[in-house]
């Protein structure tokens, strides 16, 4: 009888197992089949013309993206607020513009969190501030944000002025999912996953050294917007990495270098 009571816990225990494992098989099923079904003519031809990075890249990565989004748009809801009609197009370009960040570095399609609300234009974010014993009420004019654990939040002119402009240093889709890639470590902001543990003692140094950089002297390639505290450095670099990466690489070889290795891209090959 002891022994049957001592097993318990092991039989259930395994029992979970078996069920975590077949449910990750049938998703990854699921997945394969999304990544191996090609977009639609007419979703490809708004890729081109409204995604203009798209056309840059080589034609397997053109091919792994498509697959990526389409696993993304099965996977996250999009919610359209203040009376947004949420068509395809929305859909795909946020998808295309948030999966270019996954793309090569093994991450599990954002993770934690499943909605996007998407305004037409720039909202209005009611902002609480705390200092001592006062507190001010007041309100933000946003392009979008990203709630920890919660909801990412867009308006779709900066969405589709971030795609449309590809050379710009400025994309709110790649700077708002650089903050939900930021988050999954849970060990601090401006630190993602990374690939290996050895990685985090260059990353810590050059990120460091590159923040400070930017507080005390500013930049001419890096928006002084990410001088606001580290998750907002590593989602401003992001944007630079991806749209203005040869001056980032230029001015900034060793950051580069870190964003090279954590994305498993090399945008200044396109």
């Amino acid at each position: 009888m002891l022994y049957l009571v001592l097993l318990g816990p092991l039989v259930a225990y395994l029992f979970y197992r078996l069920i975590i494992n077949l449910l990750h098989q049938r998703r990854e099923r699921r997945r394969q089949l999304l990544r191996s079904t090609p977009l639609a003519p007419g979703w490809l031809a708004l890729l081109q013309s409204d995604f203009p990075l798209y056309r840059r890249l080589p034609a397997d990565l053109q091919q792994k993206l498509q697959g990526h989004m389409q696993v993304f748009m099965a996977e996250k809801v999009f919610v359209g607020c203040d009376g947004f009609v949420v068509t395809d197009e929305v859909r795909l370009l946020i998808a295309a513009q948030a999966c270019l960040l996954i793309l090569n570095n093994g991450n599990d399609y954002y993770p934690t969190f499943e909605s996007i609300l998407v305004y037409p234009s720039s909202y209005a974010a009611p902002v609480q501030r705390q200092e001592g014993y006062l507190r001010s009420d007041h309100v933000d004019t946003r392009a979008g944000e990203s709630w920890h654990r919660g909801p990412v939040v867009l308006a779709w002119d900066q969405v589709w002025r971030g795609a449309l402009h590809e050379r710009d240093g400025h994309n709110v889709v790649m700077h708002e999912f650089a903050h939900k890639l930021d988050e999954e470590n849970g060990t601090g902001p401006g630190l993602p996953l990374l690939r290996s543990s050895g990685q985090y003692k260059d990353w810590a140094r050059i990120f460091s050294a590159e923040y400070e950089q930017l507080c005390r002297h500013g930049d001419l390639v890096i928006d002084s917007y990410g001088a606001e505290n580290a998750a907002e450095f590593f989602a401003v670099v992001t944007e630079v990495f991806f749209e203005k990466p040869q001056q980032l690489q230029q001015r900034h070889g060793d950051l580069y270098e870190q964003l090279r290795l954590y994305y498993q891209l090399d945008p200044v090959q396109w």
